[in-house]
């Protein structure tokens, strides 16, 4: 580091990856152990934190000293470049050190990270997720203490194997429903991992949704705990949003009237699927979404994954890194999600044709905060579009909705959606609803390489 590089980085202050000491000590030794467990970075003692080049003595030995306190007070033990510099007669000493390859790195018994300008004391769970990452490892591909082939249902792992099979994305062999667990690393040597629990369990870990709808932050109108297994506890979850959700109706000048809900599935959909999938399973809240008259948040356990910040999500700038890599996977198999790291891309897109609608996310209480928020209008407009209320009865409602509504129940015929909905055969309109809802990707066939059989069922998109 040259004199004029030195002296530009002090100009411009404390950062990710720079930190000043007036002398050197154990919290030199704190910052170092953070730059390690993050980007790496650079400790300048002699110098302010208001960046006044204040100098420090040293003496013949004084750097190899601090090396031997750095490297006994570490674990594994930190090596850095120590250099003194000369600035206007003053010296300052340059302690460098790099991301450690094996993560994470403690001084004392005391883990850090560097977050901005400053250190943070790393959770338990946070100092988990560093070590399983530094090693390319996920929790969920370890096997599950205590557990067994027994533990998991047939019924959803050969559900599951013919939606794999459906969506073409992988082969699995029907009617071996162990050995495509172990092709798929779900088994490790005859054992579940705790993503074939989280998946398959008959008895679902107790990892809960807590899902309700608000008037008031204190008001609560409905409340339900869905505590089951992934794919199953995904439907149950997006069955009540929808139930929740007000449909409006708009009129083009057409003879058909139009239903928007009040805010994009899709992107509802996508959140939910980022909550389930991405969580920190190793963390023992629950995931929380609060239905309000005008918004609807999604608290997720767990901050985000692999050094990723703030503002890479709202760049769209980021490299996915997995928390639960089989978990993951499992839901990429089923085509629920897309190519890793792109859910938040899916939702703002989902969102363009919402302009009354704010999305936010945030890191909040050691886990995730997502936020859709319906803007308040500057004017009330001279006419309104009908909307329905939300005690209006089923039968009021859009058949758009309705169908919805049915199919997160369960995967249904178009026969079974007739008779459900009172038609006593199927209906041209009904036909034409399920083109629109596979064309806007809310529904898919259970069938997907014969669109036209007799056993054709369509289910919600995950």
């Amino acid at each position: 580091m040259t004199i004029t590089e030195l002296l530009e980085r002090i100009a411009a202050g404390e950062s990710q990856t720079l930190e000043f000491k007036t002398s050197f000590d154990k919290a030199s030794i704190e910052s170092l152990v953070a730059f390690a467990n993050t980007q790496g970075g650079t400790v300048l003692v002699g110098v302010t934190d208001a960046a006044v080049v204040q100098g420090v003595t040293v003496g013949k030995e004084t750097l190899n000293e601090w090396l031997g306190q750095i490297k006994s007070a570490t674990s594994p033990s930190l090596i850095p470049d120590l250099a003194a510099h000369q600035l206007n007669g003053k010296t300052v000493v340059s302690i460098q050190v790099a991301e450690f390859p094996v993560k994470p790195v403690s001084t004392r018994g005391r883990y850090y990270k560097r977050l901005a300008s400053s250190n943070h004391a790393l959770a338990l769970n946070e100092i988990a997720d560093l070590y399983l990452q530094s090693l390319q490892i996920s929790w969920d591909a370890h096997p599950a203490p205590q557990a067994s082939v027994a533990d998991l249902s047939s019924a959803k792992i050969e559900r599951f194997i013919q939606r794999v099979n459906d969506n073409g994305r992988f082969a699995l062999e029907a009617g071996t429903p162990l050995a495509a667990l172990e092709k798929l690393n779900y088994l490790v040597k005859g054992q579940p991992t705790w993503a074939a629990m989280l998946l398959f369990a008959n008895e679902p870990l107790r990892h809960h949704v807590h899902i309700g709808r608000f008037k008031t932050p204190s008001m609560i109108i409905d409340d339900r705990q869905f505590t089951d297994t992934l794919f199953e506890v995904v439907e149950r979850s997006m069955t009540f949003i929808v139930s929740h959700i007000s449909v409006a109706f708009e009129f083009d000048g057409s003879i058909q009237r139009k239903e928007r809900f009040a805010y994009p599935l899709p992107a509802l959909r996508e959140a939910l699927l980022n909550a389930v999938v991405h969580r920190s399973y190793t963390d023992p809240s629950d995931i929380q979404i609060k239905i309000f008259d005008d918004k609807i948040t999604l608290f997720s356990p767990g901050t985000f994954y692999g050094g990723i910040s703030i503002a890479d999500i709202q760049a769209d700038n980021y490299r996915s890194s997995l928390r639960n890599k089989l978990v993951a996977e499992g839901f990429y198999l089923i085509n629920a999600i897309e190519k890793y790291g792109s859910g938040f891309i899916r939702i703002r897109k989902a969102l363009e044709d919402y302009p009354e609608i704010d999305f936010e996310v945030k890191e909040f209480a050691g886990g995730v905060m997502v936020t859709f928020a319906q803007k308040q209008p500057e004017s009330q407009p001279e006419s309104q579009p009908e909307s329905q209320p939300e005690s209006q009865p089923e039968s009021a409602l859009p058949i758009e909705a309705r169908v919805l509504r049915l199919l997160a129940m369960a995967p249904m015929g178009k026969r079974d959606i007739s008779a459900a909905l009172g038609q006593k055969e199927v209906s041209g309109q009904l036909n034409k609803v399920i083109r629109i809802l596979l064309a806007k990707g809310l529904i898919e066939p259970t069938i997907a390489d014969k669109p036209n059989s007799r056993l054709q069922k369509y289910r919600l998109t995950l």
